[in-house]
């Protein structure tokens, strides 16, 4: 028989309880069982006065950022519309059938004030660190670093060349993003490193075809994680450009050192981070072993003679070519001393003229010159370290461990939907970023500990 829905309110009253519609096995319930927001309000006590009127709960919005974050639902909007209808987000948010959903407009109002004031996404994150430890994810004797582009919300029509003058006392360019431009604006850095293009809209962002296609204004998501489970140890947010995002792998290996007293044995990065002011940090300040690629430009592609064709004397500081001849720093001793270090911080290394005239292999080694020159930077030791390093078994497999970055980076986007900001300027970027990458730790802490303890060894 057909069946048939019934017409009308049968009962008045109903028995229900929210507990029993959430699965066992279901993302936010696992994930609950991982977070842990006691010290939450003593956190932020400091930033709430002790008079007035009572505020939303500061664990309630962060409960449903964490919601927004986990099924990437970009829109604060609509989180709010998606938390009202479900009610496995009620559940996590500790929301009754009754409760009201905040409103939107709340997320804003404390981002820009209290939660940027105190930090609370980076304490989040580091409290979610601290659980991945105590569950055992982090063992800190490998790290990798990467970085990723990641759209800035910025048109490409609101850009200008980085040359034009703009008057900045616009009315119509007073914006929070301008004005945390025009803060953190320094001329001489500015000088060295103008941007092809700046935009009105986020001028901290950078112009960049980095991921190959159109050019766009964007920032850079910079990721530093264990190799061992994947666990993100810190995140830093930084213009699209290749420069900054190797600058901050400084920042964060010391930030986790001086938060938690880790310092990875050996750092797996790309050729980007292979570069020799990079690998002389990591060698001779860090002790840091560095299973990274030489950025390495002087190797010829002709048949012509490569700098790993000459021999290096350490003790007579100087080169022989394959017959022989020497190749000196200076050939004559100057009443003053001379360091002969350039700007790009190398020495240059010369041979005789005459040596190189009657020499057989000139056609080979400097066939457009009249003596052979090589420029060796000042941190070649370090350089020879990664060298070495990379003709080891151990160096293969960081090769592979490496992949665990971009694996993050991946599910960055096409889980969290993370492929475009939605905040501007730095601060914006780096809200985003960072609780997007607790969200990340989040999820992997509740994998993992749903599946019984890491294994060992």
């Amino acid at each position: 028989m057909m069946g048939q829905l019934s017409s009308g309110q049968e009962r008045l009253f109903y028995s229900f309880n929210i507990e029993d519609h959430i699965p066992a096995n279901h993302l936010l319930r696992n994930i609950d069982r991982c977070l842990d927001l006691s010290d939450l309000r003593h956190y932020l006590a400091d930033f709430y006065s002790p008079i007035g009127r009572p505020s939303i709960d500061p664990e309630l919005m962060i409960r449903l950022l964490i919601v927004g974050y986990c099924y990437g639902i970009r829109s604060e909007r609509r989180l709010c519309e998606e938390a009202h209808l479900n009610l496995a987000y009620r559940w996590f948010c500790r929301l009754s059938l009754e409760d009201e959903v905040p409103n939107h407009s709340t997320f804003s109002k404390n981002r820009h004030g209290r939660f940027r004031d105190s930090s609370l996404f980076r304490w989040l994150f580091n409290e979610v660190l601290r659980r991945c430890m105590d569950a055992g994810l982090v063992k800190g004797e490998g790290f990798a670093v990467d970085a990723s582009v990641i759209k800035a919300d910025a048109s490409r029509q609101r850009g200008v060349p980085g040359n034009e003058e703009i008057n900045w006392s616009d009315p119509s360019l007073s914006t929070r993003a301008v004005r945390e431009y025009l803060e953190a604006l320094d001329e001489e850095a500015l000088a060295e490193a103008l941007p092809k293009r700046l935009s009105l809209t986020d001028p901290l962002s950078r112009w960049t075809a980095a991921p190959g296609g159109p050019a766009f204004f964007a920032y850079s998501t910079n990721y530093l994680i264990d190799v061992e489970h994947g666990v993100i140890m810190d995140v830093e947010p930084t213009p699209a450009h290749r420069t900054a995002e190797v600058e901050s792998t400084k920042t964060m290996i010391e930030r986790v050192e001086e938060h938690f007293d880790i310092k990875p044995d050996r750092l797996i990065g790309d050729t980007a981070y292979g570069t020799a002011p990079m690998l002389a940090w990591m060698v001779d300040e860090k002790e840091i072993e560095p299973h990274v690629p030489v950025w390495d430009k002087t190797e010829r592609k002709n048949k012509s003679l490569s700098i790993s064709d000459f021999q290096w004397s350490e003790k007579a500081q100087e080169y022989r070519c394959p017959t022989g001849h020497a190749l000196r720093s200076e050939w004559r001793a100057f009443k003053n001393q001379r360091s002969h270090v350039t700007k790009a911080d190398t020495i240059i290394f010369r041979s005789r003229q005459t040596d190189c005239s009657k020499c057989s292999m000139k056609e080979r080694c400097c066939p457009n010159t009249s003596f052979r020159k090589i420029a060796r930077s000042v941190h070649e030791a370090a350089r020879n370290v990664a060298r070495r390093i990379a003709a080891t078994p151990q160096y293969v497999c960081s090769r592979h461990e490496r992949k665990k970055v971009e694996m993050l980076f991946a599910h960055l986007k096409r889980i969290l939907k993370l492929d475009r900001l939605r905040l501007r300027g730095m601060t914006g970027a780096n809200d985003e970023f960072t609780l997007a990458a607790a969200v990340q730790n989040l999820r992997r802490l509740a994998k993992l500990t749903s599946q019984g303890p890491p294994a060992t060894g």
